[in-house]
């Protein structure tokens, strides 16, 4: 068979990358082959269309294995991740209900969020869980974290548990600065010397989390994601080796929990990268043992996209979010509801978010094949790509004092709301596309029942709110408030679709429009085709149109817009879809609709004018 292929293979000549580039540029006909084939990234690097052998050929990590340094490949044999699902604790007794049904649906991994009780009787909480078998991770505000350390390890050393435990807790002194806008007011460093202290007998439990999701919920790209995370965990890293205590004793504790955007190829790409890079900064610090240079992920999927109006897409968005988790290889991963961006999450959205994984495991059998992306000349080239930009932001962060000082100066905060008003810019503009919220909208959805019902897991602590601190607002959220401004209107504005001159075009423009109307939820009257313009003017007429679209040819516009104009007589809002030229101005359109139009400042200056 060997030689076969062999002969096969003999008869077809070997292409150079060159000769490829240049066969492309014949097929696409003098078009620049940058601008039409190369993506370039929003994290500063471009990807090409085609990756070949000789293109990784010198990467380093390509020819290790998965449990092997530098771990790109992944820290374990297997790929058998946690199913874990995260409960907000408001009744002891009902949480710890709920924790043993849910290991009986395939949770293996149970996150508590402790915040919205003053003192949580944890023996009780855990009581009924096997605590060698299911992983444990506690929530709480960080002036409680060394008192819930010391019952959970009480608990888990009556329990015989020391050995086979693993789990975490979230010391997170930085949450504070980054979501509040308020700096953390107690001593770090005494508090970690203290968990280290308290937790020293029970070595798989977490105490310092690097809770990088915050990021990517308030808009990060993926560089910015992975190089502050880095440099998050370094601070850690730093500041305890120098009060003298040994790498392997702080890597160890060190916990990620990272964030998981719809990028699919680049968010798999992420966290092979994190892996290798957090394992070459740890190494630094000549740990006694390799372990401690092994990065433990939680990864959760995205709420920054996650939309109100057509929430079942987030089905979509949150699937293939944990799909490039789960083949990169992390430990555990929530996914998060698709009802999460207006009400707490019940029985049926829960069900669902576990199920999402569990047919990842089940059906799809992702558990059962470790990095499968390795070796794929587009992964691995994205991955060392991803590293070097990462890389480039972690090198700038140690030179500026580290991760501490760009948090408390505002820097960092800055930075990521900087990413984030891009991308709502873009998504204003239709270059960032949200499905269901500024393309391809449901025209009859009404969602002011769901705005209603707004809640979410707060914590009590009564933390103080400073001026700067991350973004809390979802990508969709400026086109929610837009159409939720519309249903609550007296009136809904009408528009109508005045189709006239050659059909492709005025069918194709009647529907562009159509979808950019929807977005507002106004309504839209869409027509096969006027004979006249008066004809379709007096229909608009007829239906108490707000706005006419006049939906035509350019070369059809010159002689169709004049007479537009003068039947209309400002009883509606003329729009053109179609080009912005000083020629159709002159005919007397003010208002246009293109590819490139700003969907949301456009919607939001009719609804300044129609809505009542």
């Amino acid at each position: 068979m060997a030689e076969t292929r062999k002969k096969l293979f003999d008869q077809f000549a070997p292409v150079t990358p060159e000769e490829w580039r240049a066969k492309a540029e014949v097929d696409l006909k003098g078009a620049d082959f940058d601008k039409k084939m190369v993506w370039r990234t929003n994290e500063g690097f471009n990807v090409q269309p085609l990756y070949r052998g000789v293109d990784i050929k010198d990467l380093k990590a390509t020819d290790s294995l998965p449990g092997e340094y530098p771990f790109v490949r992944g820290t374990r044999t297997n790929n058998d991740w946690g199913v874990r699902q995260n409960i907000c604790v408001e009744n002891v007794a009902e949480a710890n209900d709920k924790a043993r049904t849910l290991l009986t649906k395939g949770v293996t991994s149970l996150g508590f969020k402790l915040c919205k009780v003053e003192d949580v009787d944890l023996k009780a909480l855990l009581a009924g869980i096997d605590l060698t078998k299911i992983e444990i991770n506690l929530m709480c505000c960080p002036k409680c974290v060394v008192d819930y350390t010391t019952k959970l390890v009480e608990i888990v050393k009556s329990a015989g548990a020391a050995e086979s435990f693993k789990g975490s807790v979230n010391f997170n002194p930085f949450k504070r600065q980054l979501k509040h806008g308020v700096a953390f007011p107690g001593d770090i460093i005494a508090i970690s010397k203290e968990l280290l202290e308290v937790a020293k007998d029970v070595k798989g439990l977490k105490l310092f989390t690097v809770d990088s999701s915050m990021l990517t919920n308030a808009g990060a790209y993926i560089y910015q994601e992975l190089g502050y995370a880095l440099a998050w965990g370094n601070e850690f890293m730093a500041m305890l080796t120098e009060a003298g205590y040994k790498a392997v004793e702080v890597g160890c504790r060190i916990k990620f929990n990272m964030g998981i955007s719809t990028v699919y190829f680049m968010e798999l790409a992420k966290f092979r990268a994190a892996r290798q890079l957090w394992a070459q900064i740890v190494k630094q610090y000549n740990p006694e043992c390799e372990c401690a240079c092994k990065m433990v992920v939680n990864a959760e999927t995205s709420r920054f996209n996650q939309t109100v109006f057509d929430s079942y897409v987030n089905l979509l968005r949150s699937q293939t979010e944990a799909m490039s988790a789960a083949l990169a290889g992390v430990d555990t991963i929530v996914v998060t509801p698709f009802d999460a961006p207006y009400k707490k999450a019940d029985d049926f959205s829960e069900r669902i978010a576990r199920n999402q994984q569990i047919l990842l495991k089940e059906e799809s059998h992702l558990d059962k094949v470790v990095d499968p992306a390795g070796g794929s000349y587009y992964i691995e080239m994205l991955t060392a790509s991803l590293a070097k930009e990462a890389w480039k932001l972690f090198l700038d962060v140690e030179e500026k004092g580290g991760f501490k000082a760009i948090v408390a100066n505002g820097e960092l905060i800055n930075a990521i709301n900087a990413s984030a008003s891009a991308r709502f810019d873009k998504v204003a503009k239709r270059k960032e596309q949200l499905l269901g919220t500024n393309q391809f909208p449901n025209f009859t959805e009404t969602a002011a029942d769901k705005a209603s019902q707004m809640c979410e897991c707060k914590c009590n602590c009564k933390c103080e709110e400073g001026e700067l601190k991350l973004n809390d607002k979802r990508l969709a959220s400026q086109f929610e408030e837009i159409r939720l401004a519309t249903e609550a209107s007296e009136k809904k504005p009408v528009v109508f679709m005045l189709t006239i001159g050659k059909l492709a075009m005025r069918l194709a423009r009647a529907q562009f429009s159509s979808n950019f109307f929807a977005c507002s939820g106004y309504q839209l009257i869409d027509n096969n085709g006027f004979k006249t313009v008066e004809e379709g003017i007096n229909a608009a007429m007829d239906k108490k149109a707000d706005i006419v679209v006049l939906c035509s040819s350019d070369e059809e516009y010159a002689e169709l817009i004049p007479e537009a104009v003068k039947l209309l007589n400002n009883r509606a809002e003329l729009v053109l879809a179609g080009p912005e030229t000083d020629e159709f101005k002159a005919l007397g359109v003010t208002n246009f609709i293109n590819v490139r139009t700003n969907v949301l400042g456009t919607l939001k200056a009719f609804n300044a004018k129609l809505l009542k």
